[in-house]
């Protein structure tokens, strides 16, 4: 891959940088922490991962975190795993989310728009007022610190106003979008074993209502611990037997009290795809959570009081909680529940013009459909307000860059495109944005503060203008203080820390160029990736394998050269078994229901047998090598595979294709 020096797409003019916050608080740290006032972000990154303490306990001074209990010292232990940030501090996370409340009452904190595209404001003195209301009822239902409270919800106000107030009391929030099938739901939560759940009777989405309220009912069946379900009547209907009302729980005017919790107290689990089982049960931490996503949003997204967020997501994917977050910075969120193309491709652009999106984000996959739909986003609509597009779930391809720039571009419009790359294993960025500096086209402008982000190859040496392994080998508050249900750390370890000792492998292919940017090449593993959203192959096997006629099947995610992403499906008949129509309707059937209708495959493709490792694990990294064109030398290594004449099957297929 060529790595020379291109022409920068895009450069922001003096006047952007000398705004950007980003740029004040390099001023501000070289004043009170000796950070350098030259040399722009470079230097200002450098430093950062350099002087580690001093940078987070710059962050929490600059964006003014409030420690009820004082901490001893930044960072306690280092290590990874298990790193102790801000040992001895006390603090909410909530109690920041709703500061601006205090200021700005009357404006809005939520802009609501569904499928009618029409923004509904929540205001700030009414979010505080609903958050303390639901909070002072969780406690009367006997919740408490620590305790597990669960959201089977849309992306609305209300599942804003469970997480703070879920945050508030000091429990512990997780949360999945109703179109998760019961037993995808299920391998979450009852990992978790939630007291409280809260749902909806169903949702709107591509136009149509989807009534969840079987799916409701199986979850109360097969979810012992629950104390109590609350039933938001988003489609109309009565509460079930046993349920409360969500307008009861928050209709009284109550002040929120804060739980003061330690820095490293749960906030919220998030859940990995379950490529080979269960999903992992992410835990991060209130204060890892503040800081990271104080640093993120108001520096690297440059937001603040006077900005609009607005972010396609639903609650089942970590940039829900990421939007969330915007809050934090003061900022107004835009919730948009409903299908990113209703009633037609350009929905999210029509949604960012009706709220004024100053920063829109949305998936590159949704920007390559644009594209290709002949979508004028800038011609057809006033997107005067945006400032930045960003992108994430997939690497944004070069031609995506162009296409948003040359289409912002004619319209006059100076847009700041940035593709950022992190996970849900630390609810953050690696790279990305970064308001100050150019933007080459299919890179990623730099790592993140506070990052130490390198290539590595497989000797653990960091290379340069290389495809590597991305890793980080400096501590980040945001990572997970440790797995739900993995009490000794080895899942935790075996995750993240096994291929180098003491440095996170986080499981994607990145060039670090010698400019400092940084490119993404997909997963190193075999996470499916569909429009951002990450979904295990264990999950499909698990339904697929269900129907009686498939003896076995293998489940691929190929990133295309193009943008796109082509997900077949392979099966293993049983014997007299065919392939006709009748059976591939109700394998994508069985998909669409049961798990989510984003992963029901481009293609299902009749193979002669599945290939295992010697140990009988199915091997979907080096299949997914042949279909990118690898030759078979190179994708696998034959001494580990126990039916080698099956990957010549899938060769042949790549070269077909191609």
């Amino acid at each position: 891959m060529s790595t020379a020096n291109p022409q920068p797409l895009w450069q922001p003019d003096p006047h952007r940088t000398a705004q950007a916050r980003i740029t004040r608080f390099q001023s501000w740290a070289a004043e009170h922490h000796q950070a350098p006032a030259d040399g722009g972000y470079p230097a200002l990154h450098r430093w950062s991962v350099d002087h580690l303490d001093t940078f987070w306990k710059a962050v929490t001074e600059y964006f003014d975190v409030r420690f009820s209990t004082p901490y001893a010292r930044v960072l306690g232990d280092r290590a990874m795993p298990g790193a102790e940030w801000f040992p001895g501090a006390k603090l909410n996370y909530a109690e920041h989310a709703l500061r601006a409340a205090a200021t700005r009452a009357d404006e809005p904190a939520l802009l609501y728009v569904d499928e009618t595209h029409e923004p509904r404001p929540v205001t700030w003195a009414e979010l505080r007022r609903q958050v303390g209301s639901l909070a002072a009822e969780l406690r009367a239902l006997g919740v408490r610190p620590g305790d597990r409270v669960s959201g089977y919800l849309p992306n609305i106000p209300q599942a804003v106003v469970a997480l703070l107030a879920t945050a508030a009391v000091g429990a512990v929030w997780t949360s999945c979008a109703p179109d998760f099938g019961a037993r995808s739901v299920l391998d979450r939560f009852q990992q978790v074993e939630p007291v409280v759940l809260f749902t909806v009777d169903g949702y709107r989405y591509g136009g149509k209502e989807h009534d969840r309220r079987e799916t409701v009912a199986e979850l109360r069946r097969e979810l012992p611990t629950l104390r109590a379900v609350v039933h938001i009547p988003l489609l109309g209907t009565p509460a079930p037997e046993g349920a409360l009302e969500w307008s009861a729980l928050t209709a009284a005017d109550t002040e929120p009290a804060f739980e003061q919790v330690p820095f490293d107290h749960p906030l919220w689990v998030l859940y990995s795809s379950g490529t080979t089982g269960l999903p992992k049960a992410i835990v991060q931490s209130q204060g890892g959570i503040l800081v990271e996503h104080l640093k993120q949003l108001g520096l690297h997204c440059d937001l603040g009081p006077e900005d609009r967020f607005f972010w396609y997501t639903s609650t089942g994917w970590m940039m829900w909680n990421f939007l969330v977050s915007g809050l934090l910075t003061g900022t107004t969120i835009v919730l948009y529940d409903g299908s990113p193309g209703h009633p037609d491709t350009g929905a999210q652009w029509r949604v960012a013009e009706r709220t004024g999106a100053t920063l829109f984000g949305t998936s590159a996959a949704y920007v390559m459909a644009c594209r290709k739909a002949g979508v004028h986003p800038s011609r057809d609509h006033d997107l005067s307000r945006v400032k930045c597009v960003a992108t994430t779930g997939s690497p944004l391809p070069p031609d995506g860059f162009r296409w948003l720039h040359d289409e912002f571009a004619a319209s006059g419009a100076d847009l700041w495109i940035a593709s950022v790359s992190g996970g849900t294993d630390v609810c953050s960025c690696f790279a990305g944005a970064v308001p100050t500096l150019p933007v080459y086209t299919g890179e990623l402008q730099a790592p993140g503060l506070g990052t130490d982000l390198q290539a590595w190859d497989p000797a653990g040496r960091p290379v340069i203008d290389e495809v590597g392994e991305l890793v980080v080998t400096n501590p980040m508050p945001s990572m997970p203080i440790r797995f739900w249900n993995d009490p000794d750390g080895s899942r935790y370890h075996e995750s993240y820390f096994d291929t180098y000792p003491g440095v996170w492998r986080h499981g994607d292919w990145i060039t670090v160029t010698s400019r400092g940017t940084v490119i993404i090449h997909g997963r190193s593993d075999s996470t499916l990736n569909r429009q951002g959203v990450r979904m295990g192959s264990a999950d499909i096997y698990e339904v697929v394998e269900r129907l009686p006629e498939i003896k076995e099947s293998l489940v691929i995610g190929v990133e295309q050269p193009d943008g796109g992403y082509w997900m077949p499906l392979f099966v293993h008949l049983a014997p007299g078994a065919v392939l006709d129509e009748a059976l591939l309707t109700r394998i994508k059937q069985a998909i669409r229901e049961q798990l989510s209708p984003r992963h029901v495959p481009d293609e299902v493709i009749e193979v002669p047998g599945v290939p295992h490792t010697l140990t009988g694990k199915r091997i979907e990294v080096p299949v997914k090598r042949l279909l990118q064109g690898a030759p078979l030398e190179k994708a696998v290594n034959p001494g580990s595979i126990d039916n080698l004449d099956l990957l010549t099957y899938f060769e042949d297929l790549a070269r077909k294709r191609a």
